[in-house]
């Protein structure tokens, strides 16, 4: 190298302090030991790469382990570390992304060629730029270079061996604010954040769940395809959400409200098919309690059986032939034995005692009242069936009506439009049938219901023949209850026979006249009920009708309006069923 090397160690620690491998005069490593990945000897910990840009600023090295700094022999000069008694050299606050530094106390007679000598040895120096008051900046490939250049601050630089004044100076570097840094670290950063938010994004993406299929748009296809998944029981709720969503869209108006009238009526249908679904499933949870209690009465058999074989077990014939240690268990098997079937027996006695509950509590009912409810829910039944009977004939009307609109209208339409017209007709033909066979299913059910109903009455007739008998029975074991009796009877045949039963029933037909009297031109069933359940709300709206319609000379019922437009309203007539009776 040709170069005065009094001290190799010296040399070969100050460039392990610089991160740069020592070379021999021969070209091998002066230390073995070093380690060019982390550029610095093993067991000297690196540079932690948080430092600004990289991270943050490495850790101070500790007092008690002062910095040996060594001379420094390059080609054409020499560098000689500072004072070690002095305070080390003052530097402003690392920039974000600095790979500039500032070099100041460069010598009068120092070139680019002298620094780059410097410098370079602290990695790949990009650019210098000099100036002629004695300073510089130097702009290095990394940010680690930068840390490795500072240590050179406070070194007294001398060129070759000259002594004069203008070939020496002591060196001061320093962070240096640089634009080409602060841009390549706010593209960094902003690289990094762009990362960041689409890490973000494909974890909100995997986490949210997936959104609900849309919903088609009306057309008198797509009505035709939810109707008929509306009758099927596997395709019903997605048919459900569609007509919702199509009413909540506003999709219903004159030209369509009689197909979402038909969709909605499947829907009440599914009513019936969810009810007896549920009646399913209630005998499945009757059936498995059944086979719960068979097994637990055949579990208890057998603990039974256990327990008798302890006790003979514990005999003197048998006791005195087993070990103490024997008897102990077998005492002790017993009484857990016992536990156990103790706890069975009450669990099994608790089902038995709730069932015996159910049946007194239906025994204690009044078989004749049953009778009455049933002959009011089979009332109720036949009278929806006829409003639905009632119903189904006015929308035949309006269809028929349509489909003879929709005739003269294609006589006068272009050719255009027939083919339009077909389709509407065929569908509403179709709708005609579907209306027509379910019109036939409603009469048939209302026939069965009456025939219902004729058999509950008669048995309600059986059943007072039997009570008559035991009053009889009654009034001839005791005369005096015969007179109280013969006193009361006037009243109560007058009620019987009075279609008025109760006093309740007399208030709501009070309530009721009142309220169709202030409305001379009548109201509907849904109007009076509703003005009724503000004041009780247990009233339904079968109750009401049956009361109207069993007195006929003070209630009238009317039809109004013309086509689907028909309504059924009540008039008040008590002054003329006075005239009359």
């Amino acid at each position: 190298m040709g170069l005065p090397m009094s001290d190799p160690t010296a040399w070969a620690t100050a460039m392990n302090n610089l991160g740069m491998a020592p070379m021999g005069m021969t070209g091998q490593p002066l230390l073995p030991d070093f380690d060019p990945a982390l550029g610095m000897m093993t067991g000297i910990p690196p540079i932690n790469p948080m430092m600004p840009g990289l991270g943050i600023v490495p850790p101070p090295i500790p007092p008690d382990m002062p910095a040996v700094k060594e001379i420094i022999h390059c080609k054409s000069c020499t560098l000689f570390p500072p004072n070690p008694h002095l305070p080390p050299p003052a530097t402003r606050e690392r920039p974000p992304g600095c790979k500039t530094v500032f070099v100041g106390g460069l010598p009068e007679n120092g070139t680019e060629q002298i620094i780059m000598e410097v410098f370079e040895q602290c990695g790949e120096v990009i650019a210098i730029r000099k100036s002629k008051k004695h300073f510089c900046h130097i702009r290095f490939a990394e940010e680690f270079m930068v840390d490795k250049a500072l240590y050179l601050s406070g070194y007294r630089i001398r060129l070759g061996s000259s002594t004069d004044k203008k070939d020496t100076g002591r060196l001061h570097v320093d962070f240096a604010q640089a634009r080409d840094d602060l841009y390549e670290w706010e593209c960094k950063q902003r690289m990094l954040a762009r990362e960041e938010r689409h890490r973000r994004r494909l974890e909100e993406e995997r986490f949210r769940p997936p959104s609900p299929p849309p919903v088609v748009h009306y057309s008198d296809h797509e009505c035709s395809v939810v109707a008929e998944k509306l009758k099927d029981d596997t395709k019903f709720l997605e048919a459900i959400q569609t007509l919702l969503t199509w009413i909540e869209r506003g999709e219903v108006n004159r030209r369509t409200a009689n197909n979402f009238y038909s969709m909605i009526q499947s829907a009440n249908s599914h009513i019936r098919r969810l009810v007896n679904e549920k009646a399913a499933h209630e005998k499945e949870m009757e059936e498995a309690k059944e086979k719960f209690k068979l097994a637990l009465s055949g579990i208890l058999v057998q603990f039974e059986q256990i327990v008798a074989v302890y006790h003979s077990a514990s005999k003197q014939k048998a006791w005195d032939h087993f070990t103490k240690a024997q008897r102990k268990n077998i005492s002790v098997w017993c009484k857990q034995a016992e536990e156990i079937r103790n706890i069975h027996n009450d669990e099994l006695m608790g089902i038995r005692r709730e069932e015996e509950m159910e049946m007194s509590d239906e025994e204690i009912e009044d078989p004749s009242e049953m009778k009455e409810t049933e002959e009011s829910a089979l009332v109720s039944q036949v009278e929806a069936l006829k409003e639905e009977n009632d119903s189904l004939r006015w929308q035949l009307d309006a269809y028929r009506n349509e489909v003879e609109l929709l005739k003269q209208e294609q006589g006068k339409a272009s050719r255009d439009e027939d083919t339009t017209k077909e389709q509407q007709m065929k569908l509403l033909q179709q709708a005609l049938q579907g209306m027509q066979k379910h019109l036939l299913k409603v009469q048939d059910e209302c026939k069965k219901r009456e025939a219902e109903l004729e058999k509950v009455r008669e048995d309600k007739l059986k059943i007072e023949a039997l009570l008559e008998n035991l009053k009889e029975q009654e009034s001839s074991a005791s005369r005096v209850c015969v007179c109280s009796q013969e006193k009361e009877c006037p009243v109560e045949k007058t009620l019987s026979n009075s279609p008025v039963k109760s006093e309740r029933e007399v208030l709501l037909v009070g309530i009721i006249s009142t309220f169709l009297h202030v409305h001379p031109f009548g109201a509907s069933i849904e109007y009076i009920c509703s003005y009724l359940q503000r004041l009780d709300s247990k009233i339904c709206t079968a109750e009401v009708e049956v009361l109207m319609t069993r007195l006929q000379n003070t209630f009238r019922q009317e039809l109004s309006g013309v086509g689907a437009s028909l309504e059924k309203r009540w008039k008040f007539c008590g002054f003329d069923g006075l005239k009359m009776t």
